[in-house]
């Protein structure tokens, strides 16, 4: 009887063992959604110094019925504000926070601005580059670029000649996979710009690893563009000897950059997603294993912490402001806009827009 016992028990192990040897080979070498490739990131930054920790992010939160992931707020010539959010309406509001529906573009409402005309230009994730009428009207400008749609449209910013300077975060992975696009490093994303008056699209940067926010420096000798999955700021340059080529703004921050805006005054105000995950940074170099934990449960994936961080750049790069909140008061911040000394700070996933005093810093 016994001996019937362990031949059982023995029949059992080798099937698990079969079972399991099946499953890692399906994980490591079977068909994935990603494609990953090996990458080596610097050593990440610590929060001390010019990125030491702190509370300074202390925000006067908003929020109203239905109002989930209020990615962007740009303002109108009246002082009215707007912001897309994840249900595809664009919403107004007022300085005394009365909401009202502006537009639905029936997509996902990313990065948005006014041109010269009063016309909304909005980042689309799912329906391109759009132009918005002060009546709601919604015009598509463009959706694709040398014949390839784009995935992701990001942010963009407008410079004094119409010109839209905006991105294509991915386009091989749609909002919100964006996590799909991290895991694979592949470079999928584009920098380009669109002409309102021959109404052409051109790449400027391609490859990049995740194309996000646009800022214009203020006498529009560059435009910056951020790479997120790369930790870094590119500067392409517009104007001088430099011009149609790019180099890097600043490198290895202390964490995912997202939007990034130009108070106009020689401030660039840069919003951090989140802080670096040691765990992404650690698999950077194993494909592999990258490509078989894409396929376990979502639980399983490395986690983002709850963080609130915005970073105050010069024109050269450096650090002049360093707003925290460990606690993640708002989380993850996507935008910052400043508006008559008040920075607007949005979130994609949260259900609130945050609003801070800058004179409470001084």
């Amino acid at each position: 009887m016994l001996t019937v016992l362990v031949k059982r028990a023995l029949r059992i192990l080798l099937a698990l063992l079969v079972v399991s040897g099946a499953l890692i080979v399906w994980l490591v070498f079977g068909p994935s959604e990603i494609d990953p490739v090996a990458w080596a990131p610097q050593p990440a930054p610590s929060l001390t110094g010019q990125y030491a920790q702190n509370r300074l992010l202390s925000l006067k939160l908003y929020t109203t019925d239905n109002l989930v992931g209020p990615e962007d707020i740009a303002r109108d010539a009246e002082g009215r504000y707007y912001t897309g959010v994840a249900d595809g309406r664009i919403v107004r509001f007022t300085t005394d926070m009365q909401f009202s529906t502006f537009a639905d573009t029936g997509g996902r409402p990313l990065g948005m601005e006014f041109d010269a005309q009063d016309n909304l230009i909005v980042c689309d994730a799912h329906k391109g580059l759009l132009s918005i009428d002060l009546k709601g009207t919604v015009t598509t400008l463009a959706t694709e670029e040398g014949g390839v749609k784009f995935g992701f449209t990001d942010d963009l910013a407008i410079a004094k000649d119409g010109t839209i300077y905006f991105t294509d975060a991915s386009h091989k992975f749609h909002a919100p996979n964006y996590l799909a696009d991290l895991m694979e490093h592949r470079g999928n994303g584009k920098f380009l710009k669109y002409d309102p008056a021959t109404k052409t699209t051109t790449k400027l940067i391609g490859d990049l690893c995740f194309a996000n926010g646009v800022a214009l420096a203020p006498d529009e000798s560059f435009v910056l563009v951020n790479e997120t999955w790369n930790y870094r700021v590119l500067r392409y340059w517009l104007l001088g000897d430099k011009k149609g080529t790019w180099d890097v703004f600043i490198d290895n921050l202390p964490g995912f950059p997202d939007n990034i805006s130009s108070n106009g005054k020689g401030t660039f105000w840069l919003a951090l997603a989140n802080p670096r995950n040691p765990v992404a940074d650690a698999l950077a170099p194993y494909p592999r294993v990258r490509r078989a934990l894409w396929k376990l449960p979502e639980a399983l994936h490395p986690k983002a912490v709850r963080y609130s961080f915005v970073l105050g750049l010069d024109s050269g790069g450096k650090v002049t402001h360093n707003l925290q909140k460990p606690t993640g008061q708002l989380a993850p911040v996507t935008s910052e806009n400043e508006y008559d000394g008040k920075l607007f700070l949005g979130s994609v996933e949260d259900a609130q827009f945050g609003v801070l005093d800058l004179g409470l810093l001084k």
